[in-house]
């Protein structure tokens, strides 16, 4: 009996080590808030076994906790149920109603949504907010949007630029999209969609005055499609005014987002340079004895690694005028003043975001001399 167990734990053991991956689990988000709202950090195009996802609802629930989320919205295809014969559920509501009750002693907001799936023109679209799923669920897609409206959903145009729908890989704004614009029954669209990032959605979300959205549309594990290959998910950072559903709905109606994809970032100027700017601290600002070197430790408190390049007139000391601050890390920079100064503007663009196609923002930090 004892050479069994001792032969069970050396095989168990061994078997442990072939399934270590050598990968660290995934990790917490971290966006600081701007001024005048909290940032809230959201996943809002998720499926599980209720659609053609593949795990159950409890699971997307404890990955998002894992993640540090603060909303996530399980958005299952209406009229695409490919495991319907295996889990029948007529209550199109089902998985809503699992991910609330795993939920509900824990701090994750839980959206109440569906993905309104019909082939082109009309293409696909999640519907967030909604009281009854079931009521989506209509013949005609022009009626399951104008119900959408009528329960105050929030719509958003689910990855435009997919090359299943469109070989070329940009969207094309359909006369139904149009319509539903007009209507007001479409108001955002996906700029980032899994690993894809359409810069010709951004410049529709901006034509449009459309809500930008960033949305993993998880289907298998967060673990096995992002973490394990030292990604995070896309999400969609929302500016609410408090954290709750209702200001989340009110933020998202009026446009306040950002989309992230590990080190991209993209959004509307108003709101994603604050982001930029509240993501790097000044931690002390000095210069090196008897020099005109003026070094200045800067800390990226947010979980994107951030990319700059010096805009400003002075040049760097012993660096590269492009850099990067690594996610929840520092960096000290050397600056040539050329005379002693008592502060100084830091200018930096940041590359790998954008406000507009192939558009990168330029920000300022005001930054006194320590003496």
């Amino acid at each position: 009996m004892k050479t069994y167990l001792f032969a069970l734990a050396i095989f168990t053991s061994l078997t442990l080590q072939a399934q270590d991956h050598s990968h660290a689990g995934a990790q917490p988000f971290n966006y600081p808030n701007i001024e005048g709202y909290q940032t809230l950090k959201t996943d809002l195009h998720i499926h599980t076994v209720f659609s053609d996802g593949k795990v159950w609802p409890n699971i997307r629930v404890q990955e998002a906790l894992r993640e540090n989320l603060d909303a996530i919205s399980l958005t299952e295809h209406l009229e695409y149920q490919p495991h319907l014969d295996d889990i029948p559920h007529p209550n199109r509501n089902r998985s809503y109603d699992i991910a609330l009750q795993e939920a509900k002693d824990h701090d994750l907001l839980i959206i109440h949504g569906s993905e309104i799936t019909r082939s082109e023109p009309v293409g696909h679209s999640n519907a967030v907010f909604i009281k009854d799923a079931n009521s989506l669920l209509v013949e005609k897609a022009e009626k399951a949007f104008s119900e959408a409206k009528k329960q105050n959903a929030f719509v958003f145009w689910n990855h435009p630029a997919w090359h299943a729908q469109n070989p070329k890989g940009n969207p094309i704004l359909s006369d139904f999209q149009k319509e539903r614009i007009k209507k007001g029954e479409l108001h955002g669209i996906e700029v980032i969609n899994s690993v894809d990032y359409a810069e010709e959605s951004l410049a529709l979300a901006l034509e449009q005055n459309l809500t930008i959205m960033g949305t993993s549309d998880i289907h298998g594990l967060i673990d096995w499609d992002y973490t394990e290959k030292g990604k995070q998910r896309p999400i969609t950072l929302v500016f609410a005014k408090e954290r709750s559903i209702e200001s989340m709905q009110e933020a998202l109606f009026a446009g306040r987002t950002v989309a992230v994809y590990n080190d991209l970032l993209v959004g509307k100027a108003e709101f994603l340079n604050p982001l930029i700017r509240a993501s790097i601290e000044v931690k002390s600002a000095k210069y090196i004895n008897k020099t005109q070197i003026l070094e200045v430790e800067l800390e990226n408190v947010s979980s994107s690694p951030l990319l700059f390049q010096n805009e400003m007139d002075f040049s760097f000391y012993s660096s590269s005028p492009v850099f990067e601050i690594p996610a929840m890390g520092s960096y000290t920079l050397r600056i040539k003043t050329i005379a002693v100064k008592q502060s100084i503007d830091l200018k930096l663009k940041a590359i790998g975001t954008f406000t507009a196609p192939k558009v990168s923002p330029v920000i300022q930090w005001s930054i006194p001399v320590e003496k």
